[in-house]
C-alpha cells in the first residue's frame, strides 16, 4: 500500500509588487493574491486605497476620511476600516464593497493603534489608545458595535486577526514592547503562550486563534517572522527588510506584507508562502 502525505515546508518571503504610493501605518485585508491596503501616512495622513492582484497594485477609490493606524479586516471586496488617527482619534467605521467606501455606525470609543478581526458582518475591534492605552473590545454585527469582554492586558500597536469568535491579540506596547498573546473564544480572552520576540507595531496574518503568523515590528525595527500552531510560536524565515508600521494580511501559509517604515516609508510588498511537499511511503503488511 502506498500512502501520499502532504507536508508543509518551512516557508519563505519573496518580493511582491510595488505599491503606487509609499506609506506607513496602512492597514490590509484579503488574501495574498487578492488584497487591499488603505489609509496610512505618506505624510500627511492618507485616504489612499490600493488593490493587489498577486502581482501589481492598482489605485482605486479612497477612504472618506484620511487616517493611519486603523483596524483593518475582511476581504478585497468587503472590508472595514475602523478607528485610527487623523490626527485626532477616530471612532469612524467605513465599509468597502469592492467599489467604494461608505460610512457606517461608529465605534463606541474612539481610538487608534487597535487591532481587528472578522468580516464585514461579524467583527471585533480590540486594544488601542484612547487615551490611555486600552484593553477595550467591541463586537460588530453588521449594523452596530457593542462592548464585550475586554482583553486581560491593555495594549496599543498590537497585532491581531481571526474571526469574531476565534481571534488572537498579539504583542504590542504596554509600557514597553510586549510578547503577550491572548486568545478570544467568542466570550472571553485567555492568556496563552507568548511570542519569542517582544515587539510592537508589526503586522499579522491570522485566520483563527489556532493559526497565523506575525512579522516585522519595532524597536529596533524587526524582520522576525513567527508562526502560531494553536499552542506555541516558532521562529521562521525573516522578511527581506526589517520594517515596522506595515500592513499585513492572509494566512499562516499564504500572507502579504505591504508598505511600512524601514529607514523611511516604503512602497514594497513581500509575499509569504509555505510550500506543500508530497511524500510517498510504501507500507507492507
Amino acid at each position: 500500500m502506498k500512502v501520499s502525505l502532504n507536508v508543509l515546508g518551512t516557508g519563505a518571503w519573496a518580493t511582491g509588487g510595488t505599491m503606487n504610493t509609499a506609506r506607513f501605518g496602512n492597514s490590509n485585508a484579503g488574501t495574498q493574491t487578492s488584497a487591499i491596503t488603505f489609509g496610512g501616512n505618506t505624510p500627511p495622513f492618507s485616504a489612499l486605497n490600493e488593490l493587489y492582484d498577486g502581482s501589481s497594485w492598482t489605485e482605486v477609490n479612497d477612504l472618506n476620511t484620511a487616517r493611519d493606524n486603523c483596524g483593518g479586516l475582511g476581504t478585497s471586496t468587503a472590508a472595514l476600516a475602523v478607528g485610527g488617527n487623523a490626527p485626532s482619534l477616530l471612532a469612524s467605521n467605513e465599509s468597502w464593497n469592492g467599489t467604494s467606501w461608505t460610512e457606517l455606525n461608529d465605534l463606541n470609543t474612539a481610538r487608534k493603534s487597535l487591532a481587528a478581526s472578522g468580516i464585514t458582518t461579524a467583527a471585533l475591534a480590540f486594544g488601542g489608545f484612547t487615551p490611555p492605552i486600552s484593553k477595550l473590545n467591541e463586537s460588530w454585527n453588521g449594523t452596530s458595535w457593542t462592548e464585550v469582554g475586554d482583553m486581560n492586558t491593555a495594549r496599543q500597536l498590537l497585532m491581531g486577526g481571526g474571526t469574531a469568535t476565534s481571534a488572537l491579540a498579539v504583542a504590542g506596547e504596554i509600557t514597553a514592547d510586549s510578547a503577550l498573546n491572548e486568545s478570544w473564544n467568542g466570550t472571553a480572552w485567555t492568556e496563552v503562550a507568548d511570542l519569542n520576540t517582544a515587539r510592537r507595531d508589526g503586522a499579522a496574518a491570522i485566520t483563527s486563534s489556532a493559526s497565523g503568523i506575525v512579522f516585522g515590528g519595532t524597536e529596533p525595527k524587526k524582520a522576525n517572522t513567527e508562526s502560531w500552531n494553536g499552542s506555541s510560536w516558532t521562529e521562521v524565515a525573516d522578511l527581506a527588510t526589517a520594517v515596522a508600521s506595515l500592513g499585513g494580511n492572509g494566512s499562516a501559509v499564504l500572507a502579504l506584507k505591504a508598505g511600512g517604515d524601514a529607514a523611511a516609508r516604503v512602497a514594497t510588498s513581500e509575499e509569504w508562502t509555505v510550500p506543500a511537499t508530497v511524500t510517498n511511503t510504501t507500507i507492507t503488511d
